[in-house]
């Protein structure tokens, strides 16, 4: 039986990309040094867990084959925390899925999209 998966994304410059994600909230559970080097480090947000590994190449396209999806509560107040901090990729806003949302770029190029049930979705539920 599965118990989890946890995405392994590999960047050019995986000290460079832990600072970038510590700074929106991230948190570092594990790392490994090579030679004074970081190679490798696992990161924390919520229940979530990602790594980082040397050896990748930052995207020179718009869009990657990954992007990263992060759920989160009070949208707005987020979107006003990065929106000076990071490169947005698109003004927040309700989507035809129900979700309201927003990307930024992290400094690898890569989306990392923010998401929470837009407020209509949010009061159609059925009642359980």
């Amino acid at each position: 039986m599965v118990k989890k998966v946890g995405p392994m994304i590999h960047v050019p410059d995986v000290q460079k990309t832990v600072d970038w994600y510590k700074d929106i909230g991230f948190t570092v559970t594990d790392s490994f040094d090579d030679e004074g080097e970081l190679n490798w480090a696992m990161l924390s947000l919520g229940t979530s867990e990602l790594m980082f590994n040397a050896g990748g190449r930052s995207s020179s396209s718009d869009r990657r084959e990954v992007d990263l999806y992060v759920y989160v509560e009070n949208i707005d107040d987020l979107y006003i925390q990065l929106k000076e901090r990071a490169e947005v990729v698109g003004e927040i806003d309700n989507t035809f899925y129900g979700m309201r949302e927003f990307i930024i770029r992290d400094p690898n190029r890569f989306w990392v999209t923010f998401g929470q049930e837009a407020p209509s979705r949010q009061t159609n539920q059925p009642a359980g």
